[in-house]
């Protein structure tokens, strides 16, 4: 359905920022009816849409609950399929709650009283919508919030006077066509991303992997024996024949864990100041903090976290303090 664009005057000296010659700034209320009103038969099916089935962010897409019209037509915004409905309340304005309305029962819907309702007047409604999702628009709508913190509203001005830029139609087109160009490639990374993310994870593990297994690099026949090391770790160490490793390559040895290292649980100490090596810190995630007590242990040791969902985590000293 098309409608005739009011004539207007051109806006020239309230230009919202600069802007490509041939474009022109108009009111929003130029450009949209604003909460338009259905007059439709009380049995009809509709669909009803509270804010929880508007998604944030980018996407524009909504969810609904069909209705009959009788339930739903007094109290509540109306609607229909090409409408652009944008949320007034904070922090949903702020989030980009904000969507074209589509495939509604019947064309028609109905919802919660937060959302602005914009009947677009032959203009690309698309274009509009990411014109409202934009940062320059969200910062407008901030600047003139009313009421008190916590159900702050957009001012009603931001949808009617407010000047926003009219490209021709025909550009208004390829505009969209080229975000949603972008915007597809950018979603395509981000999946990549998650999906690298895991791959990257899947092949330490397995250089790990082979390198436990002595498949990483190939071995120097010159190199000495494990068991000529084993011997002056222990020279009372008796080799074990353990089936499980019937494939480790020639040269190597297996000994027990204790051999290799000391299983300790730290010195108590009392009076000395000492970096704590707490997790957090072990990872990063903060800067030291001194205990004047606890249990000492020394640098380049290593930490393993034995409870939690990271038990098994493994960290190296980088120098001496007190146990986390």
């Amino acid at each position: 359905m098309f409608i005739t664009l009011k004539p207007h005057t051109p806006h020239y000296e309230n230009v919202p920022f600069e802007v490509p010659e041939g474009w022109q700034s108009v009111p929003v209320s130029e450009l949209f009816c604003l909460n338009p009103k259905s007059e439709i038969t009380d049995a009809t099916s509709v669909g009803f849409i509270p804010m929880a089935c508007v998604n944030d962010g980018f996407s524009g897409n909504h969810q609904f609950e069909e209705r009959i019209w009788k339930e739903v037509k007094k109290g509540y915004c109306h609607f229909q399929n090409g409408d652009i409905g944008i949320a007034k309340i904070s922090p949903c304005f702020e989030n980009l709650k904000s969507t074209i309305f589509q495939n509604l029962p019947n064309n028609y819907g109905a919802g919660t009283t937060e959302l602005v309702i914009l009947r677009p007047l032959n203009i690309h409604a698309k274009f509009y919508l990411y014109l409202f999702k934009s940062q320059w628009y969200i910062s407008e709508g901030t600047k003139y919030f009313k009421g008190v913190v916590g159900q702050q509203r957009v001012h009603k001005g931001i949808f009617t006077d407010l000047q926003i830029p009219l490209p021709p139609l025909a550009e208004q087109y390829r505009i969209v066509a080229e975000i949603e160009k972008w915007f597809a490639l950018i979603d395509q990374i981000e999946q990549g991303k998650t999906g690298l993310q895991t791959i990257v994870m899947q092949t330490k593990s397995k250089i790990l992997d082979l390198a436990i297994h002595g498949k990483l690099v190939p071995q120097d026949p010159n190199d000495e024996p494990a068991f000529e090391l084993l011997k002056r770790i222990n020279p009372d160490f008796t080799p074990c024949d353990n089936g499980h490793y019937t494939q480790l390559p020639d040269g190597w040895a297996v000994a027990p864990m204790q051999m290799l290292c000391s299983l300790i649980d730290g010195e108590k100490q009392n009076g000395i100041e000492r970096i704590n090596l707490d997790v957090k810190y072990l990872r990063g995630e903060r800067d030291a903090k001194t205990l004047t007590s606890g249990k000492y242990v020394a640098a380049n040791s290593l930490l393993i976290l034995v409870d939690g969902e990271n038990s098994g985590e493994v960290f190296r000293t980088p120098i001496d303090g007190y146990q986390g």
